[in-house]
């Protein structure tokens, strides 16, 4: 397929980069990357915010339409989405920092998330005339391509107004339960029902749009393989470890089951048992995508020798080489040189080391990570596993040069952060520059638009997972799970010979690896396992809703889309405002009570308004 007419060539010069369509992109990124900065703590899972952001600017240009806004559009979703790709990045690293005590500072969360970003946009420009244009039928970058569909067809056909209404829809609704339930308390955030036959067995569903709106967003395959995990945790493991460890066989304590609470169970023993499995599926991610990678980077450097030169057009016109080249030089000297990037007292040899280790890992997955999202798209982009390759990589490194110890580790943590940033932006941009190829749009000023958003995102999304880090933490009651940043810090830890519990971790590695023999999807099978029951049911929920949907077509499906990111995006701006508010008043976590038939009642009341509007949603497609 090649690229369509440029847009002047049909009806003269359109508008591209305008003060509205910058604005509206940086408020907009900087909206949904707090929110989803906030749901990959929650639930370890990330959406795309490409159609949404391409809908809501095309739904506010219409107001003051003088000639077609596409390219503005195609502008503000390139900014807007960049946000939510740094958030994909930073979530994975930086809570296990807190989760081993090393509290970052605010400024070094916005540096390190600010290197990657600018790492991994600068990196893909060389490589946009190659995946982009010249791989065109074997790289289709389906979110990229369907964000050019949306954007045309409400383009022409008014689209947008209702595509708008659905996420402002679901926009009110996911801010307004997450208000009733974590800053007024008036609603509980999690309905649980006692499993009396079964020590700590309980099922339960947590009150939450976001979550509801997740599963719709991955679908139901995905959402009943977690729910299978979870039924494993929920029902088989918390029963059995309580009776185990009551009739004093575990730890030699005798403690008698009823004495045990769920909270312990989970503390000493689940939270092991389910990093381990999300640790082995996340290697196993890395042992089967290999070879696809190796392939990747292979294909690209293939296609860099036989690349053709700039044809001088606008729609074929990067930044100027001079500023990739000053940029990532500067990127790196900053990374090496200047002290407190990395966390960690380092010396200036370990500074060299670390910011080595972040530039070659990152120019080794901007390839890979930008053509696996040809194939299989932003959400699918095993980023997770790239991690993971850096952090063995840079631990086995520190470990044989002989720099061991809890500060190490922290290095090694923040050096992940740095790849993991790179390789997320990468992928986004990648996407976003196939719209723009798509539509006609200029790939010069989409570039010049993901820097500026790089430079301000920073701010947001670091100041989203610092304030909670701060408030709510990574660890013990009421905290956010943090699952993606858990399995880098067992990770680590065991390379560097910290003390783990190897059994428990070995054993929900083997329940992984069982789920994987039977041909279950690894990580959400270990999710499952790892996150709490309500999250779970939640995301099934949602899931089911999918499936109702999907067989009512793809419009259907689509529309429903829409109204799911926006209870992400609203439940998730009212959690980052509730916690900036318990930071600035110095307010704890609020531990709830026993739930009361009335908040049972509304707990149900608020899921099914969710479902409700999911629904109507969709149908009126």
């Amino acid at each position: 397929m090649s690229a369509v007419v440029p847009p002047e060539a049909r009806s003269g010069p359109l508008p591209e980069w305008t003060l509205r369509a910058v604005v509206a992109g940086l408020v907009f990124g900087v909206l949904f990357g707090a929110a989803n900065a906030y749901l990959g703590l929650k639930a370890g899972l990330t959406v795309s915010t490409s159609i949404p952001i391409a809908v809501l600017s095309l739904m506010l240009f219409r107001f003051a339409r003088r000639q077609s806004p596409v390219l503005e559009a195609n502008l503000a979703q390139t900014i807007g989405s960049a946000s939510s790709s740094l958030a994909s990045g930073t979530i994975f690293t930086i809570p296990a920092l807190f989760m081993w005590g090393f509290v970052p500072p605010y400024l070094q969360v916005v540096v390190l998330a600010l290197l990657g970003s600018l790492l991994g946009i600068l990196a893909m420009i060389p490589l946009r005339r190659l995946l982009i244009v010249q791989a065109d039928a074997e790289l289709p970058y389906p979110e990229g391509r369907a964000c050019a569909e949306v954007i045309r067809a409400a383009d022409t056909t008014g689209a947008a107004t209702t595509g708008g209404s659905a996420i402002v829809l679901g926009l009110a609704l996911g801010a307004l339960v997450k208000v009733l339930t974590t800053a007024l308390h008036l609603v509980p955030e999690e309905l649980t029902a006692i499993l009396p036959e079964l020590p700590n067995g309980a099922l339960a569903i947590a009150v939450s749009p976001a979550l509801v709106g997740v599963g719709y967003v991955v679908g139901f395959r995905a959402a009943a393989v977690m729910l299978a995990g979870a039924l494993i945790a929920a029902v088989v493991l918390y029963p059995l470890i309580t009776t185990v460890y009551g009739q004093g066989v575990a730890a030699g304590t005798g403690e008698a089951a009823p004495d045990l609470a769920r909270s312990v169970v989970r503390s000493r023993f689940i939270i092991y048992l389910g990093a381990g499995a999300v640790a082995a599926a996340g290697i196993w991610t890395v042992l089967k995508t290999a070879p696809t990678m190796l392939a990747s980077l292979r294909a690209v450097l293939r296609g860099l020798r036989a690349r053709g030169g700039t044809t001088g057009e606008r729609t074929d016109r990067d930044l100027s080489p001079k500023v990739i080249v000053l940029g990532i030089t500067a990127i790196v000297a900053v990374a090496a040189f200047v002290p407190g990037v990395f966390a960690g007292d380092l010396d200036l040899r370990s500074r060299l080391l670390a910011g080595l280790g972040a530039a070659v890992f990152g120019f080794l997955f901007v390839p890979v990570s930008s053509r696996l999202v040809g194939v299989i798209g932003v959400s699918s982009n095993p980023t997770s596993a790239m991690a993971l390759i850096t952090l063995l990589g840079t631990s086995l490194v520190f470990l044989a040069l002989g720099i061991a110890g809890d500060t190490t580790k922290a290095t090694v943590l923040t050096i992940g952060t740095i790849v993991c940033v790179a390789a997320s932006k990468a992928g986004d941009i990648s996407q976003d520059l196939k719209t723009g190829w798509l539509v006609g749009g200029t790939p010069a000023l989409q570039q010049r638009g993901q820097l500026l958003a790089a430079a301000v995102a920073c701010w947001a999304v670091g100041g989203v997972v610092w304030a909670i880090g701060k408030t709510h933490g990574f660890t013990g009651e009421g905290a956010m799970p943090a699952p993606q940043a858990t399995l880098m810090k067992t990770v680590v830890e065991a390379v560097l010979g910290a003390a783990v519990p190897w059994p428990l971790v070995l054993s929900g590695a083997g329940l992984s690896a069982a789920g994987i023999l039977a041909g279950l999807p690894g990580l959400p099978f270990a999710l499952g396992i790892y996150l709490p029951m309500g999250t779970i049911a939640a995301i099934f929920v949602g899931g089911v809703l999918r499936a109702a949907a999907d067989r009512r077509g793809r419009a259907a499906a689509e529309r429903g889309v829409l109204c799911a990111s926006g209870f992400v995006a609203g439940e998730g701006l009212a959690g980052v405002l509730i916690a900036g508010y318990a930071l600035a008043s110095g307010q704890g976590r609020h531990v709830p009570g026993a739930a009361t038939t009335v908040d049972v009642v509304l707990g149900l009341a608020c899921l099914g308004f969710a479902m409700v509007a999911l629904q109507r949603t969709a149908r009126a497609s």
